[in-house]
């Protein structure tokens, strides 16, 4: 997939997570795209594009805690 398809596909993700009444998370991301828990850093990027292109936005922006952050899609 190309940098464009990912994007999508996280934005997807996020969305079929939100109608799901649950959250998108790096965790579910990876398990999603089947990326290893070591390569976590690829989720990361995933995730760090799709916030620059405005497809998902945090759901708690105040929360400093990366590890435990989740997404929702734009529109919510």
């Amino acid at each position: 997939m190309d940098k464009k398809d990912k994007i999508r596909a996280c934005y997807q993700h996020c969305c079929l997570r939100y109608v799901s009444n649950d959250k998108m998370t790096n965790q579910s991301l990876r398990n999603r795209f089947k990326i290893e828990s070591k390569n976590a850093a690829i989720a990361s990027r995933i995730i760090k594009e799709a916030l620059k292109s405005n497809v998902i936005k945090e759901d708690d922006p105040e929360s400093n805690s990366r590890k435990y952050k989740k997404y929702i899609p734009f529109w919510a």
